[in-house]
């Protein structure tokens, strides 16, 4: 038989910095952590307005124009429709 000393499990009296599994458990939150901090920093950086003050006259605008669509936008709305016709198809939209 085995003396109850002879049973006890071998204790390192290393560092705990000198464990590579104290590294690997610490390693995740560092990462959040500092991934939090560069998140911070990017949005507060370049933050974009979220909302232009004068949106709604422009949301006016915008009706208005879609209202009364402009005539030098027929060409590009002609060839748009009909992107996938054959070009002998194509109405003629040379100017005249």
């Amino acid at each position: 038989m085995m003396s109850q000393a002879e049973m006890k499990p071998e204790v390192s009296t290393a560092p705990w910095w000198k464990f590579g599994h104290v590294w690997l458990v610490l390693a995740g939150p560092a990462i959040v952590v500092v991934a939090g901090i560069a998140t911070l920093v990017i949005a507060t950086r370049g933050a974009d307005p979220v909302v232009d003050p004068d949106y709604y006259q422009k949301g006016v605008n915008i009706n208005e124009q879609l209202r009364n669509p402009d005539k030098s936008h027929a060409p590009a709305h002609a060839v748009r429709n009909h992107a996938a016709t054959p070009a002998d198809d194509l109405p003629n939209l040379a100017p005249k």
